[in-house]
């Protein structure tokens, strides 16, 4: 089983654990991240799986939304789920938990970027109501690759039904 819950400085070992080996070239420095984590600005959500007897939980994804107090807009940061547990839904579950928060706040549009070469993450965004509004070129450093950038309009996530049932700390498989 899986577990959703509120990240906090208490998992940034294991998040930066997971993030250097989902982005081995362009991971988030610790510096950042406990940033990002201590932020009101952000909103921060970690799955984690059952753990082994005498073992900690074990981290199977985390997803990060920023949005500025009483901005309409905000920025999908970063969505990681482990490789051994892909292809579950966990990043759907983590998306849309995120969206869900952004709709709590008021934000009318949610912001991202995605590796022009991650094609399933693009294929994850566009189910979930985000299109394509641009490129960055070289955006991702040092391996050069553009980001492509996407929104989605609330109003329209909202009309589409898509709105996640599960609350943090709640089992999600």
């Amino acid at each position: 089983m899986t577990e959703m819950r509120r990240a906090t400085l208490a998992d940034l070992d294991a998040i930066m654990a997971l993030e250097k080996a989902s982005f081995p070239t362009d991971a988030w420095s610790a510096p950042m991240m406990r940033e990002e984590l201590a932020s009101p600005h952000s909103f921060y959500l970690v799955l984690e799986g059952e753990a082994q007897p005498g073992e900690s939980p074990v981290l199977e994804g985390y997803a990060g939304l920023r949005a500025l107090s009483g901005s309409h807009d905000a920025d999908v940061q970063t969505i990681t789920v482990a490789a051994a547990t892909r292809g579950k839904g966990l990043g759907r579950t983590l998306l849309r938990a995120l969206l869900d928060e952004a709709g709590e706040r008021g934000i009318r549009d949610v912001f991202l970027e995605v590796r022009a070469d991650n094609p399933v993450g693009q294929s994850l965004y566009v189910s979930e109501g985000f299109v394509d509004i641009g490129r960055r070129p070289g955006y991702y450093q040092p391996d050069n690759v553009d980001a492509v950038v996407m929104k989605c309009e609330m109003a329209h996530w909202h009309r589409a039904g898509l709105r996640v049932e599960a609350e943090p700390g709640t089992i999600v498989t």
